[in-house]
């Protein structure tokens, strides 16, 4: 029922207000990680996105080194940025070795079971008398870096969207758009989103605000852009017209970070920063956090500790697998048993008639040898 409040109002209107003063107080923390092949620029990218050097270029000279071990690994860097007097705690989560080998079998698998372990991490930290001082690792935010080669996805970054997009908000990034032409780049960019409709990939979309129609279209052309084409630099260059912009440059002219005629920068960092950064992480805790924690807690008898193998969504994807792998076996074997038992039949028919014609043999072997005998009686009695 609603009640009617006085003219002036009791100041309910000032709740959001309040909460402002809270989140402000308070800070935020924000994690991204970053997937993709070494040489994308994942790490330029996130150092011109926060405008700060978290980390320093990679070597790629020793990348050989690596290669013996065949491992992707997961790197945290943290950083914490202020601006106005508003904080942000900011962890990045960078994963080399993703995708470098001839051999990416299982490539993925690291960087699922951090997301995952995240999850189950906070949510035994829930579960603790003391909740205080939590450590909340959960990633808000998925980049993945696509290869800008023209064509489409390849089957590794089908196979470990399709595992991200169920686990975290993905948002798909090509790299280095500066490679391709507008033309090429808006027919690779259409070619990656029917790949990831036909292949039911989920990503991440912006919430439609109904009551704010300028939200509702910046919403729009944000879903639009993706998947996003990235330039990343932190090097300021200078323009024809002598502008100084973050750019790379080359014989042709500047590519500029921030122009929205060359890139999707702009459109990619306000999603992350300026308008999405608390839906993001709204959505990591109310959808991804929750369909762990329920589906932990409807299948986990109460004292488990951790999850069983069979019950964690990353075995269970592992138990498909198997279970696929044995249906296939099982058909093979169905299939060879039946062409073995076809022969059978085949070679039985064949000792049939063998045995029928020898059969035919005899009777007429038998009726002759009859004959000869009747022959050599009537002789006998004859002398």
């Amino acid at each position: 029922m609603s009640v009617p409040l006085p003219q002036g109002g009791i100041g309910i209107a000032n709740l959001p207000n309040q909460k402002h003063k809270i989140v402000a107080k308070k800070g935020a923390h924000f994690t991204v990680m970053v997937v993709g092949e070494s040489g994308l620029g994942k790490t330029t990218l996130i150092n011109t996105l926060f405008s700060t050097e978290l980390s320093a270029p990679k070597d790629y000279t020793r990348r050989h080194v690596k290669q013996l071990d065949k491992l992707t690994e997961v790197e945290i860097l943290k950083a914490e940025l202020e601006e106005k007097g508003f904080r942000v705690k900011l962890t990045v989560i960078d994963t080399p070795g993703f995708g470098d080998y001839v051999n990416n079998r299982d490539s993925w698998a690291p960087i699922v079971d951090f997301i995952d372990d995240q999850h189950e991490l906070y949510m035994r930290q829930e579960q603790q008398p003391q909740r205080e001082n939590k450590i909340d690792l959960r990633v808000h935010a998925c980049l993945f870096f696509i290869r800008p080669t023209g064509h489409t996805l390849k089957p590794l970054d089908i196979e470990i969207m399709k595992r991200l997009g169920t686990r975290v908000n993905l948002i798909p990034v090509i790299a280095k758009a500066d490679t391709l032409t507008q033309g090429d780049l808006l027919k690779f960019k259409t070619r990656i989103r029917e790949v990831i409709r036909v292949q039911g990939i989920r990503i991440y979309q912006p919430p439609i605000e109904p009551d704010d129609e300028a939200a509702a279209e910046h919403a729009r052309a944000l879903a639009d852009a993706m998947p996003f084409s990235i330039i990343g630099s932190t090097e300021d260059v200078e323009t024809p017209d002598h502008r100084v912009v973050k750019g790379r440059k080359y014989l042709w002219g500047v590519a500029e970070v921030e122009n929205e005629a060359h890139c999707d920068f702009r459109k990619l960092r306000a999603l992350l920063i300026r308008t999405h950064m608390l839906d993001l992480i709204s959505t990591t805790e109310e959808l991804h956090y929750e369909n762990y924690r329920q589906q932990q807690m409807e299948t986990r008898k109460p004292g488990d500790s951790k999850p069983k193998r069979v019950d964690n969504p990353k075995f269970k994807e592992e138990e498909e697998a198997l279970r696929k792998r044995f249906t296939e076996q099982v058909k093979a074997e169905e299939a060879r048993f039946r062409q073995w038992e076809q022969h059978l039949i085949a070679e039985r028919d064949r000792l049939n008639k063998d045995l029928e014609t020898a059969h035919s043999a005899i009777k007429q072997l038998e009726a002759e040898l009859d004959g000869l005998q009747a022959g050599y009686g009537r002789g006998s009695q004859r002398r």
